[in-house]
């Protein structure tokens, strides 16, 4: 049976209110646990960082999502070789090459499309801002020239890109479905027309949310329709600190970024519940 895993981003466990400025990691994945998330994300920044995480993720049976920022091909299959090393969920690669034009674009996905082919886990591409799949329209036409690749979702970077109004205009929104007609993973935040981390907890950004959950429950419902019978897709809760995360005057979160994480995996499973 198809599963929905949800995890926790590790960067999102950075500066909390009411926690400790610094959490090691042993003590970050605890209290993931605790809270009854299925697994964690984190930067697999290199073989040390990677090693630790993989030995707390197989030793409290969580899953595990590998980040990387290559910056070339080379680095592209440096994080691939240690994902495998060291036995992570899949693979999350945010690309820091951000090429003019769409031909030179194109060549780089086809030698990453190669690379990823021959890996032996599931290697994602995310769609993000200061990537190479920064604008939504670009990311589209990369698409028509490579429907094979697989993306790992994060809707609120074209929101806030594009200053999308609601109610989402017919011509927009149907981009947002060819996205998540690409879409192999998720990550959660909820963005508006000019901030890409809007505040769960405030009742003006209910809208929002709605739009977004919908987004989410078409997206797990394209998923389930192209994915194994006993897929697991994942959706990583990941509500980054500052300057994600909006301040006050004395620099301090507006608010508690953690309760909003459990609050981001209820929507996440209430979406997956539509898409049934």
């Amino acid at each position: 049976m198809q599963k929905l895993l949800v995890l926790q981003s590790l960067w999102a466990m950075q500066n909390l209110r009411g926690a400790p400025g610094v959490r090691s990691l042993e003590d970050n994945v605890a209290r993931i646990k605790a809270a009854g998330f299925d697994g964690f994300g984190g930067m697999l920044e290199d073989d040390d960082m990677a090693r630790r995480a993989s030995a707390l993720a197989a030793s409290e049976g969580l899953v595990l999502e590998g980040l990387f920022l290559p910056t070339n091909l080379g680095e592209v299959e440096m994080a691939i070789e240690r994902a495998e090393r060291f036995g992570v969920h899949h693979l999350n690669l945010q690309l820091r090459m951000l090429p003019r034009t769409l031909d030179e674009a194109s060549r780089l996905i086809a030698a990453i499309q190669r690379l990823i082919g021959q890996a032996d886990i599931p290697v994602y591409i995310e769609t993000h801002r200061g990537r190479l799949t920064n604008d939504l329209l670009f990311t589209l036409e990369l698409l028509d020239r490579h429907p094979d690749l697989r993306l790992l979702a994060d809707l609120s970077h074209y929101v806030v890109a594009r200053e999308m109004e609601l109610p989402i205009d017919p011509t927009a929104n149907q981009q947002m479905l060819t996205i998540l007609d690409h879409a192999w993973a998720f990550h959660g935040r909820i963005a508006g027309s000019g901030q890409v981390q809007l505040p769960l907890s405030y009742p003006q950004h209910q809208p929002w949310i709605d739009q977004f959950v919908s987004w989410w429950s078409a997206g797990f419902a394209s998923w389930r329709s192209r994915a194994a019978s006993h897929a697991e897709l994942t959706f990583v809760c990941e509500l980054g600190p500052q300057p994600y995360a909006i301040s006050g005057p004395d620099g301090i979160d507006l608010t508690d970024r953690w309760e909003e994480s459990l609050t981001m995996r209820e929507l996440a499973r209430r979406a997956w519940e539509q898409s049934a």
